[in-house]
C-alpha cells in the first residue's frame, strides 16, 4: 500500500497518547536520518511513519485556510499529500527540523490548490503561474535558510523583477467574494453590514439634481432665510439655536422655516410647469 493511502486511512485508525512537540521533531527526525541510508522498503516504512507521525501538523496548516470556500476534507487531502511529498524529498544534511521545510511545503501546495480551484475572481494567467514558482521557491529556500525568505530573496532566486513578486504575493488568499450582508464587526450586534457602506449612486443623481433645481430658487430668497436654511440644513443647528443666532424666538424660527419652505415648494412647481409648456412647445414646433 502506499504512503498516500496509508496517510487517508490513518483517520480511522486507533491512535497512541499525543506525543509533545519536541517528542515529535526528536522522533521524527531519528526516522529521516535512518531512511536517508535505508533499503528502499525499508526507507518506504520509516517514510510512512513519518507521514503518520506528523499528519497532525498538516491537520493544523489546513485548518488555517477553512471558511473560503473549499471544502475542509479536500484541504486536508491536500496537506496530506504534501506531507507525503515533502518526507520523501527531505534532506536531513541540510537540518534536522522536518517541519522547517514541511510546514512550507504543505502551505504551499494549499495554496497551490486554492489557486486552481479556489478562485472567485481569476488573476492574470502570469500570476497564477509566478505564485506556483514562488511557493516551490519559498519551500526550498526556508529550508536552506532555517526561516520564511523575503520577497527579495525569493526574487533574486526566480530572477525575476522583485515587483512582479510582490504583485503576485498581494493577490494570494483572494478566493471568496465576501457577502455584502456581513456585518463590518462581527463581535458587535446591530453592527451595519459591508453592502450598507457602500455608496448609492442613485441617490447621489438624486441629490446632485435636487441641487441643480434648488439653486436658482434659493437665490432668490433674503439673506435672512438663506442664513436660516443654512443653519437648519448645513449645521443641523436646532430651532432654539437658530433664535438665538437670529435674535427671535423659537416659535418666530418654527414659522419662518415653515414660510420658506412653502415658498421653496411653490417656486419649484412653477418651475417645473413653465418646463413642461417649453416642452410642449417644442413638440408643436416641431
Amino acid at each position: 500500500m502506499s504512503t498516500s493511502s496509508r496517510a487517508r486511512q490513518s483517520q480511522s485508525r486507533p491512535t497512541a497518547p499525543p506525543l509533545t512537540r519536541t517528542q515529535r521533531i526528536e522522533r521524527t527526525a531519528r526516522l529521516l536520518e535512518r531512511a536517508h541510508t535505508a533499503r528502499p522498503a525499508e526507507r518506504q516504512r520509516l517514510l510512512d511513519e513519518v507521514v503518520l507521525l506528523n499528519m497532525p501538523v498538516a491537520r493544523s496548516v489546513s485548518h488555517r485556510f477553512r471558511g473560503k470556500g473549499v471544502a475542509e476534507d479536500d484541504l486536508d487531502q491536500v496537506a496530506y499529500m504534501a506531507l507525503v511529498r515533502a518526507a520523501r524529498q527531505f534532506d536531513p544534511s541540510y537540518e534536522r527540523d522536518f517541519l522547517t521545510y514541511a510546514v512550507p511545503t504543505i502551505r504551499g501546495e494549499l495554496k497551490k490548490h486554492f489557486r486552481d480551484a479556489g478562485w472567485a475572481v481569476r488573476p492574470p494567467r502570469w500570476i497564477q503561474e509566478l505564485q506556483g514558482r514562488i511557493s516551490e521557491a519559498a519551500a526550498a529556500l526556508s529550508q536552506e535558510l532555517g526561516r520564511s525568505p523575503r520577497p527579495s530573496e525569493i526574487a533574486l532566486r526566480l530572477d525575476e523583477d522583485p515587483e512582479r513578486v510582490l504583485e503576485a504575493l498581494s493577490t494570494d488568499g483572494c478566493y471568496v467574494a465576501d457577502s455584502l450582508d456581513r456585518p463590518m464587526r462581527e463581535q458587535e450586534a446591530g453592527s451595519p453590514s459591508i453592502g450598507d457602506n457602500l455608496s448609492d449612486e442613485t441617490a447621489a443623481y438624486d441629490a446632485a439634481e435636487a441641487r441643480v433645481l434648488l439653486a436658482p430658487v434659493v437665490r432668490r430668497l433674503s439673506e435672512r432665510d438663506r442664513r436660516i436654511l443654512d443653519l437648519r440644513f448645513f449645521h443641523d443647528r436646532t430651532q432654539q439655536e437658530i433664535a438665538d443666532d437670529i435674535g427671535v424666538t423659537q416659535m418666530h424660527v418654527s414659522r419662518l422655516l415653515a414660510r420658506i419652505l412653502g415658498d421653496l415648494r411653490e417656486q419649484l412647481d412653477a418651475e417645473a410647469d413653465r418646463d413642461a409648456d417649453r416642452e410642449r412647445l417644442v413638440r408643436l414646433s416641431g
